[in-house]
């Protein structure tokens, strides 16, 4: 199976309209005293996960029918549907859990659509910051401000005064990172929760996200495809492009940039 561009934008605009009515579950949740439970990996999780991927699901598999909806908490609860192709979606309801019990605002939805291994598609949706990301291809990433409309966004050139580097909140190896800035040039460092870190850097906002600690596919599939559409790029520590649809969805370290 194979999409073309009008295709894709197709695709895009729906699981836009997809995630925002998730927002809108989650905010629901947001708003009142909610329990917290723990899954089978001592993480987090709430109505507003459940809520949202029970929402998500459904959703994504009428508007692509035959085509597989992975979601974490399906994952987790072990009712995932199988892969057996090369074009699935991965979904996120709440990314960046510690951020939402936090109340911080700093969590998001993420919708993804994988095709051979590469994210083509993603919506990031941060509903208690009212800002949103989406991308299809390259040259095409936009973010949302509110109840405006779609404006682009790229990186931004390779500074001459530094680089402004993102970093996880809650999750990361300190040590690690601070090796890495050790031969860089950088100008501030800030701390961002969820996909917000690729979305920065996919803005001009920010031109590199080292991430050492632990991922699952899910967590970074949208930021991905929005960071590549805006030109950047997230790559293995062996500087080879971050692939989707491994067995056990778990990524390795990797780098997202904005120039190269």
């Amino acid at each position: 199976m194979a999409f073309s561009p009008s295709d894709r934008h197709r695709l895009m605009a729906a699981a836009t309209e997809i995630a925002d009515l998730a927002g809108e579950v989650i905010l629901e949740v947001y708003q009142t005293d909610f329990d917290i439970h723990r899954k089978s990996d001592n993480s987090p999780v709430t109505e507003a996960d459940l809520r949202a991927e029970a929402l998500i699901l459904p959703a994504l598999r009428k508007l692509l029918p035959g085509v597989p909806a992975i979601g974490e908490e399906a994952v987790s609860q072990g009712t995932a549907a199988s892969v057996e192709g090369d074009v699935f979606w991965l979904v996120d309801p709440v990314d960046g859990t510690k951020e939402f019990l936090r109340r911080s605002g700093e969590f998001t939805v993420n919708i993804a659509l994988v095709e051979k291994m590469v994210p083509v598609l993603g919506v990031v949706m941060a509903p208690a910051l009212h800002r949103g990301f989406r991308a299809c291809g390259a040259g095409t990433s936009e973010r949302r401000e509110g109840s405006g409309d779609w404006q682009s966004v790229t990186v931004r050139s390779a500074p001459t005064d530094g680089a402004i580097v993102t970093s996880s909140k809650s999750h990361g190896d300190p040590e690690k990172i601070e090796k890495l800035l050790s031969g860089v040039n950088i100008r501030d460092h800030i701390t961002a929760g969820s996909s917000l870190k690729f979305c920065l850097v996919a803005e001009g906002a920010a031109d590199i996200y080292p991430r050492y600690g632990p991922t699952s596919e899910w967590d970074t599939a949208a930021g991905h495809a929005v960071l590549s559409g805006a030109g950047g790029s997230v790559r293995k520590l062996d500087d080879t492009e971050l692939e989707y649809g491994k067995k056990g969805w778990r990524n390795p370290e990797f780098i997202a940039r904005g120039t190269q």
